[in-house]
Parts: structure tokens; C-alpha cells; sequence
């Protein structure tokens, strides 16, 4: 148990904080904050099927929704990246025409809506989406709409960053059709897929660009390769926001008294305020971590890195952002302020306008995680008043 952060104002009142905390707040009212989501990995599987009917994609495994998003799980779950991308052929074989683009994007929105999600980003790579004759413009454009429509029904603020591929020569073009929608909804640019052999800094020609138009960049590093990969990345290539980034944790020593010694880049990365985007399940899943008790995050945490909680994938990762939160409240015995605090590092982080992110702290989040408290607060007296008159 901890003091409320309030203690002048509630010196005696005692707060949840690990399963205490599972137990006493419905996580679906948590106000969540999502920076890290790739749009072909959360399809709904029910979704996958009507689209795979009425475009006459046949390559699925079964026709019946639960066998369909097991089998998406069991698949995500090998343990390293390359054969956790396989499921991808799927969800990308039915996000070939317009309209199933338009859906998946907001349904995308709906589903963030249902989890309590209030702003997120959405990232996917157009150029795999131009397999039925859409141009890759034309692809941005319905992705947009389903965002815009969905936006506007449920009231989830929303960015899309546009993905160039490692493993690809054509980052260069992928970088000017970000630019070329960053007006309409586009809010960065991303180079993701697998590390290993496809260093970051062989795409340069696309970071400059992105950089001349004073765009905003994150990168998938250090996640399946390591130091290397983040160094390159921030050094060479200007991310403002990091991928995973769990490897960053080989440049952290614990020393036996607790304390932390952090390397240079390491050092870097917390004096610069570069924000992480973590993603539990999934890095688990793709061999990033061993395990979730070995997940560098909480130490991250408590270093004071601008670390922040994402779901990656999904349907691949049978997760949500609650899902997240729960896993690493239960996991790491965090307390509301560091769900607070966590929620409001992925909202200074993200790439939407400065007056767009402080109406968003101001207006929605703060209210919100005030709301919360107070009530976990008068749950906490009224237990204190129950035993003391049973005592």
C-alpha cells in the first residue's frame, strides 16, 4: 500500500497498487494514451472473415472466428520476430481495396473507444496495400477517412504514421508520401520489419527528408538487435521517439547497492527525454525479453526514462491497452500514479501539435486520473472506517 500523492489532503488514506488495484477500479475507465500500433495487426478476426469472403481471399486457415484469432495467437507466440510476422500475409491479404481499408481504420477507432483509449497513433506501410490496383495514395487516403469517421463518432483523437520497411529499397518514396499527407492526418514516419542485416542508416536519403520537412520520426530499434541498432537510429537518423527499445537495457548496470549505472547512450536517451515506445506482450512474444518479469520496463520506470505502455499488435498478441496496463500493474505492483504518470509520458510524446497535446493533459486527463483517485480515495476511507468500527 502507498500514501495518496495528496497527503495533506488525505493523510491517512491508503492507496491500491498492484492486484489491489486490479480488484478495486475497472481498467476499461483508465484514460489511455497509444502510440504504438500497427493497423494490420488488430484486425478483428470476425472482420478478417467478412472481408475475406466478400474480396474472395481464400488463403485463411479456418472459417470460424474464435479457431481464427487462436490461431493468430499461437502463431505470435514462437518467440521471435521473423515467424511473428507470418500472420501479416493474412490481415494484408484482406486490406486490399478501399473499403476494407476505411473499415479496418475505423473500426480501429471503435475498438480504441471501448478500451478507454482517448488519443492514439496507428502506423502501417502503404506499399502493402497496392496489390488490387490502389495507388499507395489512395491507400492513405481511405485509411484516413476511416480514421476521420471514426474520430468524429466517438471522440478518440487520433495521428497515422506512415511505415518505409527495412528490408526495402523504396524508404525514400515512402518518406515523401508522408509528407505529402502530413496535413490531412499523417504525423510521422516510421522504419520498421526486421533489424537484423538492415540497418537503419542504409535509408538516410529518407531521414533527411523527413528532416528538411521538419517531420517527426520514431523507429523501430532494439528489438531484436541491439545497441547498434538504437544508436544508429538516433544518432544517424534524428528518431525523436524509439520503438521497443528494449535492448537499451544492456547499457544498464544494476549495482549491487540498487542503484543504476547507465552508459553513454543510455545516458542519452533519459538526458534527452527520447520517449520508449514498450510494448509488454508483444516483446515477449517476439523474443525481444525472455519473459515479462525480465521486461526492462519497470526499471526503465524507475530511472525516469519517458518510458510508455503500447499494445504492438493486437490481434497478433491477444492484448489491449487495458490488457497492458493490467499485465503491468499486477506484474511490476505499479499504483495509479504510475499508470498517471506513464499515460502522460506517451502524451507529451506524441507527434500531434503542442496545443493539441495540452488540451488533451488538461482538459481530459487530468480530470479523468482526479476522478479516479478521489474515488479509490473515499473506497479507502470507507474500508478505514469498516475496520476501525469492527476494531
Amino acid at each position: 500500500m502507498i500514501e495518496h500523492r495528496y497527503p495533506e489532503l488525505f493523510p491517512t488514506a491508503p492507496m491500491p497498487s498492484g492486484k489491489e488495484l486490479v480488484n478495486a477500479l475497472d481498467f476499461t475507465r483508465i484514460p489511455k494514451v497509444l502510440l504504438h500500433e500497427h493497423l494490420d495487426g488488430g484486425l478483428r478476426p470476425q472482420t478478417i472473415l467478412e472481408l475475406a469472403k466478400s474480396h474472395r481471399y481464400t488463403g485463411l486457415p479456418t472459417e470460424d472466428a474464435g479457431e481464427l484469432a487462436a490461431w493468430f495467437h499461437r502463431g505470435a507466440q514462437r518467440g521471435n520476430l521473423p515467424e511473428y510476422l507470418e500472420g501479416f500475409a493474412h490481415t494484408i491479404g484482406v486490406m486490399q481495396e478501399r473499403d476494407a481499408l476505411e473499415r479496418v481504420a475505423f473500426e480501429f477507432i471503435e475498438d480504441m473507444h471501448r478500451d478507454g483509449v482517448i488519443y492514439a497513433e496507428v502506423r502501417f506501410a502503404p506499399v502493402f496495400h497496392t496489390g488490387h490496383g490502389l495507388s499507395q495514395d489512395e491507400v492513405v487516403e481511405a485509411v484516413l477517412e476511416g480514421l476521420d469517421r471514426g474520430g468524429r463518432q466517438y471522440g478518440v483523437k487520433w495521428g497515422l504514421i506512415l511505415c518505409a520497411m527495412r528490408d526495402r529499397t523504396d524508404s525514400l518514396e515512402a518518406a515523401e508520401l508522408a509528407i505529402r499527407w502530413r496535413d490531412k492526418g499523417v504525423v510521422g514516419f516510421d522504419l520498421a520489419g526486421g533489424e537484423a542485416g538492415h540497418p537503419p542508416k542504409k535509408h538516410m536519403a529518407a531521414f533527411e527528408a523527413i528532416r528538411r520537412a521538419n517531420f517527426h520520426i520514431t523507429i523501430h530499434a532494439g528489438e531484436a538487435f541491439g545497441l547498434e541498432s538504437i544508436w544508429q537510429a538516433i544518432q544517424w537518423c534524428g528518431a525523436h521517439r524509439l520503438g521497443h527499445g528494449t535492448r537499451l537495457r544492456n547499457d544498464i548496470e544494476v549495482q549491487p547497492d540498487g542503484s543504476l549505472k547507465l552508459g553513454p547512450l543510455a545516458q542519452f536517451v533519459l538526458d534527452r527525454r527520447i520517449p520508449i515506445e514498450m510494448c509488454l506482450l508483444s516483446n515477449v512474444h517476439t523474443g525481444a525479453t525472455p519473459s515479462l518479469e525480465e521486461h526492462p520496463f519497470p526499471l526503465f520506470h524507475r530511472a525516469g526514462f519517458r518510458a510508455c505502455l503500447n499494445t504492438d499488435d493486437r490481434l497478433m498478441s491477444d492484448t489491449s491497452m487495458t490488457k497492458e496496463f493490467e499485465t503491468a500493474t499486477t506484474t511490476f505492483g505499479l499504483d495509479l500514479v504510475d499508470l498517471e504518470k506513464i499515460t502522460m509520458n506517451a502524451m507529451k510524446s506524441a507527434f500531434a501539435p503542442h496545443h493539441e497535446r495540452v488540451e488533451v493533459i488538461h482538459k481530459r486527463l487530468l480530470p479523468s486520473y482526479a476522478t479516479l483517485f478521489a474515488e479509490l480515495t473515499e473506497r479507502a476511507f470507507a474500508e478505514n472506517l469498516r475496520k476501525s468500527s469492527q476494531g
